[in-house]
């Protein structure tokens, strides 16, 4: 008679304590070696957090307000919402979440639904022009109220995503860098997780039963470019494990001689003796020069 193997027995209450206690013992060293590494946060600054309900911004929020209780320096935290009024949009649940931590929070209402979905064609990706107005919106208000920095929830694995969608569909060598200056020299955007694992925080945010608020505007959108680059990451990480983590180290590892970007690298000097070198048109002119014998 065949006799079945008994299925795993459940953790204990004990051992899912200890688990989750190491996860958040590991987040807090990343993300604050994340702010060390990078300058990220400054003594007397004030940081905005982009809320969105999400589970990377929730773990964002969290971790900082725990590193914010024993942090070298002292600065503040203002959790900010942009209610975009998509149609169902629970716009209670972050509040009441806020409310029962005490924290400083802000929601700003702007309708941004109605422009995406009035401008791009139905079926078409609404993500890039939906982006652009949320920045918008979130820089318009930080501006406003003095924060000196604004922090996004991108983990590690978006900015792995980043480089390989400028590689494969942009043609360029770039990702997401975990400290920015935006384009108008205004704002410093920081990202806190860019060291953490996207399994870590999706465990995180289960451990700790934030409420999540799904993202039926574009999250729900398929055959997406950035789902593509996901799914190849997820698949290459089956395949052979820490290779992600082996490509987000390789992003801080640049080397530009190595690469062949004239403007990163003065290839012209390089090994160049005395005299002027030909032009390129000299070179694709085809035409002929004398030349001394």
């Amino acid at each position: 008679m065949n006799v079945l193997p008994l299925a795993e027995p459940p953790p204990r209450a004990d051992q899912r304590r200890r688990e989750q206690h190491k996860l958040g013992k590991r987040l807090r060293h990343q993300v604050g070696r994340a702010i060390a590494d990078f300058g990220m946060i400054e003594d007397g600054d004030k940081v905005m957090v982009c809320l969105s309900g999400g589970k990377d911004s929730y773990t964002l929020l969290d971790i900082l307000l725990q590193l914010q209780k024993k942090a070298p320096v002292a600065f503040s935290i203002t959790a900010v919402n942009l209610d975009q009024k998509q149609p169902g949009f629970p716009a209670h649940v972050l509040p009441d979440y806020l409310r029962s931590l005490g924290v400083d929070f802000h929601v700003i209402e702007q309708d941004t639904y109605s422009v995406v979905s009035r401008v791009i064609p139905e079926g078409k990706t609404m993500c890039s022009l939906c982006s652009r107005l949320r920045r918008g919106a979130l820089y318009t208000y930080a501006a406003q109220h003095g924060f000196t920095k604004i922090a996004l929830g991108h983990h590690r694995d978006d900015l792995v995503a980043t480089f390989f969608l400028n590689l494969f569909f942009h043609a360029k060598l770039s990702g997401m860098p975990p400290k920015l200056l935006s384009d108008d020299g205004r704002h410093v955007v920081i990202r806190p997780l860019a060291y953490v694992r996207e399994d870590d925080i999706a465990a995180h945010a289960e451990a700790r039963a934030f409420p999540i608020i799904p993202c039926n505007l574009c999250g729900s959108q398929e055959n997406l470019q950035r789902k593509q680059v996901m799914k190849m990451l997820d698949a290459w990480e089956r395949e052979s494990p820490g290779r992600v983590e082996t490509i987000a180290r390789a992003l801080g590892d640049i080397r530009p001689s190595q690469l062949s970007d004239p403007k990163l690298f003065d290839f012209l000097a390089l090994g160049a003796r005395d005299g002027a070198l030909p032009d390129a048109h000299a070179w694709l002119g085809g035409e002929t020069h004398d030349r001394a014998t």
